[in-house]
């Protein structure tokens, strides 16, 4: 099974190495083993956006309280100069860990110039991509970063899998040591005379413990099943793509006059397709009242602070699109 699941996510992001993928039930088990190879004796210090899901921005605000952290967080606006002000920050501090997302959970904005910013790092930083909202979502080729950043994503939303499928790829070389380690991260040495802990030689060292691997053989089935008929993450991106401009195309003419008539294309916080991931995000300072209104009439949406997310996917089709336009319209006369 593990060896299955290697080999699907190798494929999806041009991996040479299989054997640096990790698995755990979730990100937060590699927020916190990734923390753990940090050296506490003295402040640490990490870059940061100003863009982080959940599982990283509570830790690492948690960590804050403490006084021993000190975070830099570099905000995405103004987008069109996110990625040199991410690059020209990171070349200017020593920073122990740098972690940004490849797509930004609160915009849908995707960070274009990976390479920029990773040609910039301290040498000796601990640097990690969050690819939640990429993996699956929009072909990803990791290859050229391999050799010098993680790269965490999962099994929700875009790969299918549900909950329990999150993984890590490890940089190849990487003799980090974390503090944090279950019995899994030397599964090779566990016949060996005790001594100094030991760690395998690949990805395996940021491995914990026990686990039910059963989020992983749905994995592997939906795998199977995406190559079996010939679908890759180019040609899903470009369907949510065209979804998205079918609904944009015939938005404001569906809500002016409607109880969200905010909800307008003028609105999406980013507006050029090549830079958005598979979601889109309105900035609305009446997005409460907008959700509410919507919720009253059977559209369910994701809200965060002023910002609305409407999600499309492989399982929808145009005419998924046109009901959801014709029921927005329909709210003019209600």
């Amino acid at each position: 099974v593990l060896p299955e699941a290697q080999a699907h996510i190798a494929r999806e992001l041009n991996l040479s190495a299989p054997q640096q993928v990790t698995f755990a039930p979730n990100t937060h088990e590699f927020v916190v083993r990734l923390y753990s190879c940090l050296d506490w004796s003295r402040p640490v210090k990490v870059l940061t956006t100003a863009h982080e899901f959940h599982s990283f921005n509570r830790q690492t605000r948690r960590l804050e309280e403490t006084g021993r952290l000190q975070v830099t967080r570099i905000d995405a606006a103004p987008h069109s100069s996110f990625a040199e002000r991410f690059a020209q920050a990171a070349a200017q501090g020593d920073w122990d860990m740098v972690w940004l997302s490849q797509v930004l959970f609160d915009s849908g904005l995707v960070v274009r110039d990976l390479a920029r910013i990773v040609a910039a790092l301290p040498r000796d930083a601990l640097a990690l991509v969050d690819g939640y909202h990429s993996f699956m979502a929009m072909p990803v080729d990791w290859q050229p970063f391999e050799q010098r950043v993680f790269y965490v994503a999962g099994g929700y939303k875009y790969a299918m899998a549900g909950e329990g499928a999150c993984f890590l790829v490890v940089p190849q070389g990487c003799t980090l040591r974390p503090l944090s380690t279950g019995w899994y991260a030397d599964f090779a040495g566990l016949a060996n005379p005790q001594g100094a802990v030991g760690y395998a030689s690949d990805g395996a060292r940021f491995f914990g413990a026990t686990f039910d691997p059963s989020a992983l053989y749905r994995f592997n089935a939906v795998q199977r099943w995406l190559q079996s008929i010939g679908l890759d993450s180019a040609q899903i991106h470009a369907h949510v793509r065209g979804l998205q401009q079918r609904f944009l195309q015939s938005l404001d003419a569906c809500t002016a006059g409607t109880p969200v008539a905010a909800l307008r294309a003028a609105a999406l916080v980013v507006a050029d397709d090549a830079a958005r991931g598979n979601f889109l995000t309105f900035d609305l300072p009446e997005a409460e009242a907008v959700e509410h209104a919507l919720q009253a009439h059977g559209v369910r949406t994701d809200r965060r602070g002023t910002r609305l997310r409407f999600g499309f996917g492989l399982y929808h089709d145009e005419r998924f699109v046109d009901a959801l336009l014709t029921r927005l319209a329909g709210m003019r006369a209600a």
